[in-house]
């Protein structure tokens, strides 16, 4: 029952997919707005404050022709675009624009001799647009960043020298050399023996990541100290950043649902609007006494600009777009306005244990001696954790003493249970309670009642103490969960393949209630489904990499650190860059925020066109009301939105 999610493939044929949206022909795409932009804006105004200063003062050339063409010239800067949009709408078939009903109620305002009103709309049209556009670029400067950090050369050695080349050209495996202030141009590992890096731009943590020799190194992170050589990994087109990039790129092109609603509305909408305003123009003259077709004519031109559905068409798509923006300067990668919405509907929060509220790495947590120092025992244990690969032998390893003077020979590996070996003539036992009784050596009760991993050591058949393993709880575990709570979700539910014991534990730890541990991939996709088929709304929170299958299952898929995982990038609906759990509640908090913002746009939108349009229709509206519930409202709506960007979260 694994619901397939798309791919980043399947996200660029929905952007391509030819959908005719309000954008078409117009610069939406986050550049700069440059002085020639607002040009045609400005000579429209100049020229219709001039016109209607030299009507007032009845100037006496400013009269028949001269106005005509006075107001025609004013009108074109602003009107030809979208005349000429209208015009490439009908050839396309598409009959019922915003574009065809401004052409119309300007055209038509020229016909009746309003001249002033007709420029007045089209110019109102033209500066919507203008803020329409610097709001977009405003909610793109974010992704732009990110694009800032696209690597644009690899010092790559070949023939016995470093060649500059384009990144995408660089195969696997080629030594690459990075200097002081550049970014790292491919995915890899660290050739020296240790560098520094600034991954501010892939993460948003603006603390320098330390990394040692054979450690992964990523693309776009920007090396702070010293020159440093990496051995590619993988080609560029593959690197995290390469992914990430196309990923937040594209993500709008997965449309929410109410976005969608309001396109189809549109689409439905507009026609009607267009019959209504005919209607309003002809049929009053089978019912009213004194019918004059210029007024109703008029009051149907007005109608036509009051509904124009630029309002909604303009914001809502503006207000999801904000949303992403905002998540991504804040490390949370949507993979579409779609999961913004689906956010706002999550009821319980499924988490894995390991990698996702823990770090993934073991620690000593706790050494205990029997009659030793802990310096010599741990040099004992030290000696023999040498021979072996094991990952708790390397946090042993990590244990701050020099044990040179130590040395283990003939050790061998008792299958399942641990260590055996000689270190300074002493025989040495290191492993499990099942390798203690083995050979005969009591082991302390108490040892019983420890749930996490633990290595015990005998030296010369006597049991001399033991080290309790641990992995480590994630510096804001605590808060992610007491946020999430305060979010309003109270259904918190810890599901790992780790040891029971050790997840109950961990769960206790985190004042989660409900928590099942020994569970395979599998079996953590029965239990989501088993939750999903009682109704709930379930966003699962994992690594990437063995959650897999419950990721692609969830009704919202989180992956953790999704720069170190391919898998994550694949099938998770949002990826947390930052690895912090923390933000999941931001996440639900941005799409909640986005959503309220979009609903008070459609609300704000239908309730003044629905007052204007009443009044218009008795006649007690002008153009300039009209302007206002059209132009305006979307306006007002697109700084409603921009305030996603000026959000504190």
């Amino acid at each position: 029952m694994i619901k397939k999610k798309s791919n980043l493939r399947d996200i660029n044929t929905q952007k391509h997919s030819g959908e005719h949206s309000h954008d078409d022909g117009h610069h939406h795409d986050g550049e700069e707005i440059n002085f020639k932009s607002y040009l045609p804006a400005m000579i429209s105004f100049v020229m219709l404050i001039a016109g209607i200063a030299l009507n007032y003062f009845e100037v006496a050339f400013f009269k028949g022709w001269v106005s005509i063409v006075w107001y025609a010239i004013a009108y074109f800067p602003v009107g030809f675009p979208v005349l000429k949009e209208g015009w490439k709408s009908i050839l396309q078939g598409d009959f019922f624009t915003e574009f065809l009903l401004m052409s119309i109620a300007t055209i038509g305002a020229f016909a009746i001799g309003q001249y002033p009103e007709g420029v007045a709309v089209m110019l109102f049209y033209a500066v919507g647009e203008l803020f329409q556009n610097a709001a977009v670029s405003r909610a793109k400067s974010n992704i732009k960043a990110l694009l800032d950090v696209r690597p644009n050369e690899a010092l790559v050695y070949r023939n016995k020298d470093y060649t500059s080349v384009n990144p995408e050209e660089v195969k696997i495996g080629e030594k690459v050399q990075v200097r002081v202030g550049e970014k790292v141009p491919l995915d890899g590992i660290l050739l020296s023996e240790k560098a520094s890096f600034n991954t501010a731009a892939l993460t948003g943590e603006s603390k320098p990541d330390t990394v040692a020799k054979s450690e992964k190194v990523f693309a776009g992170s920007i090396n702070l100290e010293g020159v440093i050589e990496i051995e590619t990994t993988k080609e560029f087109k593959d690197s995290s950043i390469a992914r990430i990039l196309d990923m937040v790129q594209n993500a709008t092109a997965r449309k929410s649902k109410t976005e969608l609603f309001i396109r189809k509305f549109a689409r439905v909408y507009t026609p009607i609007v267009v019959f209504l305003a005919i209607a309003l123009t002809f049929l009053p003259y089978f019912f009213v006494e004194n019918y004059v077709f210029q007024d109703w004519l008029y009051r149907a031109l007005i109608f036509l600009v009051i509904s124009c559905p630029c309002a909604l068409v303009i914001s809502i798509p503006l207000g999801y777009f904000g949303g992403l923006g905002a998540a991504s300067k804040n490390g949370i990668l949507f993979k579409g306005a779609s999961f913004l919405d689906e956010m706002t509907k999550v009821t319980t929060v499924v988490m894995d244990k390991t990698g996702t509220v823990t770090k993934g790495v073991f620690k000593i947590k706790e050494i205990k001696t029997i009659d030793r120092e802990e310096a010599e025992f741990m040099k004992y244990l030290m000696a023999m954790e040498e021979q072996s690969t094991h990952p708790i032998a390397k946090a042993i390893l990590e244990y701050k003493a020099e044990a040179e003077d130590f040395q283990a020979t003939n050790v061998s590996e008792v299958a399942g249970k641990g260590l055996k070996g000689t270190v300074n003539g002493k025989t040495v036992l290191v492993g499990n309670k099942a390798l203690m009784t083995s050979n005969n050596i009591e082991v302390p009760k108490e040892t019983d009642t420890i749930v996490e991993s633990i290595v015990m050591v005998s030296i010369e058949n006597k049991f001399a103490g033991y080290v309790i393993i641990a992995d480590e709880l994630k510096e804001d575990a605590h808060e992610a969960i007491k946020q999430i709570r305060e979010s309003g979700i109270s259904n918190i539910i810890m599901l790992s393949g780790d040891k029971d014991s050790i997840t109950q534990q961990v769960a206790k730890e985190m004042g989660i209630k409900t928590a099942k541990g020994g569970l395979l991939p599998e079996d953590k996709l029965t239990e989501v489904e088993k939750l999903m088929s009682a109704d709930n709304k379930v966003a699962f929170i994992g690594d990437g990499i063995n959650d897999a299958p419950v990721l692609a299952a969830s009704d919202v898929g989180i992956a953790m650190g999704g720069l170190g995982s391919d898998v994550a990038i694949e099938t998770a609906d949002v990826i947390i860059q930052t690895d912090q759990p923390s933000k999941i509640a931001m996440a639900i908090k941005i799409g909640r925020s986005t959503r309220r913002i979009v609903w008070q746009n459609i609300g704000l939108a239908f309730g003044v066109k629905a007052v204007v349009l009443v009044l218009g229709a008795g006649g007690m509206a002008t153009m300039w009301e009209a302007v206002f519930a059209d132009v305006g409202v979307a306006l007002l709506a697109i700084l409603n939105a921009v305030r996603l960007q000026k959000m504190k979260w």
